[in-house]
């Protein structure tokens, strides 16, 4: 994947000098003409097409940015109760992620959501340990962690 954005930028740039044009709008029709020249080459390439991925880690910070504001919409309504009736347990997420930054990845995403916090990983690192500040369900909790944090970094990590 890098390899394709680097070969893209750097066809965007050869086209700047060739058309003596060192201008933003060169630029892009430069970056255009790499893409279509790399979306015509694609079967060469290793893995998929770039913009797969790209996509695919755009999706994964809207996905955190609506699970951040929903767990913050959360918390306050927890903590503008009247009367706090927290549930709070420390529960096991079995995960799939075998790179580190995948799993370090999963953990801060988890822990930058506030109700939540990563507190240990196994030393085989197959398991995060969470701590939640209210969870009804711990089976419904894990579902809803592997359903999107961890779906999303796998769509943007696998080729």
């Amino acid at each position: 994947m890098a390899f394709q954005i680097l070969l893209n930028f750097f066809i965007a740039v050869v086209w700047m000098l060739m058309s003596s044009s060192m201008t933003a709008s060169s630029f892009i029709v430069g970056y255009i003409i790499g893409f279509l020249l790399i979306f015509m080459t694609r079967r060469f390439f290793k893995g998929r097409l770039y913009t797969a991925r790209v996509w695919a880690a755009i999706k994964l910070v809207l996905l955190f940015f609506k699970e951040l504001t929903l767990s913050n919409i959360s918390v306050l309504i927890l903590v503008l109760r009247p009367k706090l009736k927290l549930q709070p347990a420390i529960f096991a997420l079995p995960t799939e992620l075998k790179q580190d930054w995948e799993i370090t990845l999963l953990s801060s995403l988890i822990t930058l959501t506030p109700g939540t916090i990563v507190v240990h990983v196994s030393s085989d690192q197959n398991t995060l340990y969470i701590h939640a500040i209210d969870v009804d369900d711990i089976d419904e909790a894990i579902d809803s962690i592997k359903n999107t944090f961890e779906k999303a970094i796998k769509e943007v990590s696998r080729s």
